[in-house]
């Protein structure tokens, strides 16, 4: 179990590049001026010669100068006396999410996706109207976010549906290995409940089958039950769950 966590760990670091990566003493600090927990937060991804009382003050500063708090990844590939000693200093528990993954020889696939566009490349058009769904207005966000996506390194199918001219549902699956990761399901709030986002996964799964994916990953927030059942309609089961620690402000 833990040598498949290990891979899907690795594979979601492929996926969804910072902006700024550091690496330090088998950690690698990521920084995107706090787009999401996930890109701009500490990942204890090797092996460390360095005691924690050394290494995270470091880190924390190195936050400080970024102009973030300091975040650390929490995966059951850490040391439980790691997530302890942030307890400690005052860290809280922020954005649990869930790691569910699927055979795809097993995928509950049965719902057309005609109305689903695929595209090998992820134009800025989809990036911005991903921006929308999302309500994201933060300019540095927009300016600096564009080029992560472009720096993915793996084959991406970039899928959406279209209303009127306009982007309406967006998804995106990110093909590593064996597996494809499913990324960014964001269906317009007035189009949501009409069967988009289970159109979306249908056919980004199906694709990534054509092109030889035989399992699939995904991550949801804690609590986001409305796209679990989803997730679980298709196959998709719980493997295991990931937190962040996020250091107190003063």
């Amino acid at each position: 179990m833990e040598t498949n966590i290990k891979k899907i760990e690795d594979m979601s670091l492929n996926a969804w590049p910072s902006h700024k990566m550091e690496l330090y003493d088998g950690w690698i600090l990521r920084f995107s001026y706090f787009y999401t927990h996930r890109t701009n937060s500490v990942e204890l991804f090797g092996t460390s010669s360095l005691p924690w009382r050394e290494k995270i003050p470091y880190c924390e500063n190195e936050y400080k100068r970024l102009g973030t708090p300091a975040i650390f990844k929490i995966s059951p590939l850490v040391s439980p006396d790691f997530d302890y000693t942030l307890e400690n200093r005052g860290y809280e528990i922020q954005h649990t999410t869930d790691v569910m993954t699927l055979c795809l020889s097993d995928a509950l696939l049965d719902t057309p996706y005609q109305d689903v566009s695929f595209s090998s490349v992820i134009p800025d058009s989809w990036i911005c109207s991903l921006f929308d769904l999302k309500g994201t207005t933060n300019l540095m966000h927009r300016t600096v976010v564009p080029s992560m996506y472009r720096a993915i390194p793996k084959e991406t199918i970039c899928a959406s549906v279209q209303k009127e001219g306009r982007i309406i549902a967006t998804g995106l699956g990110i093909l590593d290995r064996d597996y494809i990761g499913i990324y960014a399901i964001h269906v317009k709030e007035q189009y949501r409940r009409q069967g988009l986002a289970r159109q979306i996964c249908t056919g980004l799964l199906t694709e990534g089958m054509k092109k030889g994916a035989e399992n699939a990953y995904l991550q949801v927030v804690d609590g986001n039950t409305s796209a679990k059942k989803l997730y679980m309609s298709l196959g998709f089961r719980q493997f295991y769950t990931y937190w962040f620690r996020v250091q107190p402000q003063v």
